[in-house]
């Protein structure tokens, strides 16, 4: 059973900081291509960052390019997401996906994710 918890979710000001963890559980982390995603008030699930099973290939939204960054530690079967100034248009469920696919690369298609966490909540106040 592979399982992803979320953690590190809360309230934060604009232009703080807050750092997400994802903790996968199951199968071998190194095997999985990773993202995060996040779904809004009244919005559709959208794409944030994704990181490929070696770590090597990054990839953002651009509304998050230059702020967030996705990392992952393999001994620690974790994937990251740093997310420094935070806008409240930022505020969302942040979920955290994995698609244990046999290639390392990106991913940002929601339908190729075949593992997800329960999301947790990211309120950013102005």
């Amino acid at each position: 059973q592979v399982q992803l918890v979320e953690s590190g979710g809360g309230l934060v000001h604009a232009g703080g900081s807050l750092r997400l963890s994802c903790a996968v559980s199951g199968r071998t982390f190194r095997d999985y291509n990773m993202g995060w995603f996040r779904q809004g008030p009244g919005k559709e699930r959208e794409f944030v960052a994704a990181i490929s099973r070696s770590g090597g290939n990054i990839v953002y939204a651009a509304s998050v390019k230059g702020r967030f960054t996705i990392s992952r530690d393999n001994a620690k079967n974790t994937v990251y997401l740093q997310m420094n100034s935070r806008k409240p248009e930022d505020t969302a469920v942040y979920y955290c996906a994995g698609d244990p696919g046999p290639r390392n690369l990106v991913v940002v298609t929601i339908s190729t994710y075949r593992y997800w966490g329960q999301g947790t909540q990211v309120t950013v106040s102005s």
